[in-house]
């Protein structure tokens, strides 16, 4: 076991990585290396030296003498936990097929899933789904808004905090936030199920709902959605919502005290200039902003 003994000192940093290749080149390390690098990872339980020591004084003196371990059997031992490692190392080097993409603010990422459905990730969201499951099941988990065009085949599923989204084969947008749920059909047929609703959308339907509330499935007319164009739109949406929306698309933190935050907000704000932002959302409610920073003021306005 002259070998065996070598990794085992090789592993306890008695012989160096240098040392150990040097002495056998035919031989791979890369995945013993990985393994040992999991292995530092573990930290050692903390011991109470004190109470330790007081539980060590109470105890009797007239107790079997303890039985020797060979060394044979702590070489063993130490062999059997270099194993350990190895097989943990190994699920998380191999075995671990979650896929994710995360966005930040003001980022937006395309990519195309193991099937070729297309997915465009807006700003400040995550996505991930089992890229060794997708051909049995296409199903992926979603937290902010993503854009599909998802290709025809077994069923494909969205899930939300909010909901579930069901397709074979269609267009469509999700946007799953902090109380706001909302999808909108462009192509095909999606089916929308929440906590206590399910609906069928057909092309040119929204679903919307509002602090877990169904507010409405309605009407739109868009053949894309306007945050592809580098635009956020809406249509009788809170304010609060709005809000968020900048904060996802600008580098900001609003404030908006004394206001109604509940009032409904039906316009757009480009997401490549702040100022004119900020002013296609607060002249058409009457209010004002102050910029500090990355901090900015809602406030209302005198009017002369």
């Amino acid at each position: 076991m002259s070998k065996e003994q070598d990794i085992l000192k090789w592993f306890d940093g008695e012989l160096s990585t240098a040392d150990i290749k040097s002495k056998y080149p035919e031989e791979d390390f890369s995945v013993l290396e990985k393994s040992a690098f999991y292995a530092k990872q573990f930290s050692v339980p903390k011991v109470d030296a004190e109470a330790a020591l007081t539980d060590f004084k109470t105890r009797t003196f007239n107790k079997p003498e303890p039985k020797v371990i060979p060394l044979q059997f702590k070489q063993f031992l130490k062999v059997a936990a270099v194993l350990v490692v190895l097989l943990t190392s190994s699920y998380f080097l191999f075995f671990n097929n979650e896929k994710a993409y995360n966005t930040g603010v003001a980022q937006t990422e395309t990519f195309t899933l193991p099937d070729d459905s297309e997915v465009i990730l807006n700003a400040n969201s995550t996505l991930d789904y089992n890229e060794k499951a997708w051909k049995e099941n296409r199903n992926l988990n979603l937290k902010g808004e993503a854009f599909f065009k998802v290709t025809k085949g077994e069923k494909f599923t969205v899930n939300t905090s909010a909901g579930s989204i069901q397709v074979l084969g269609t267009q469509f947008n999700v946007k799953q936030r902090d109380n706001y749920f909302e999808v909108q059909c462009y192509e095909g047929s999606v089916s929308v199920r929440s906590a206590n609703e399910h609906v069928i959308l057909k092309p040119g339907k929204t679903f919307r709902m509002v602090n877990e509330k169904l507010v409405e499935v309605a009407d739109f007319n868009a053949e894309n959605p306007s945050w592809l164009q580098n635009e956020s739109s809406f249509n009788n949406v809170p304010l609060w919502q709005v809000i968020n929306e900048l904060q996802n698309q600008y580098n900001l933190k609003i404030t908006a005290q004394n206001i109604d935050k509940d009032v409904l907000f039906s316009g757009s704000f480009t997401h490549n200039d702040l100022n004119i932002a900020l002013q296609a959302v607060t002249i058409p409610l009457k209010l004002s902003y102050k910029i500090n920073g990355n901090n900015v003021e809602f406030y209302y306005y005198e009017a002369n």
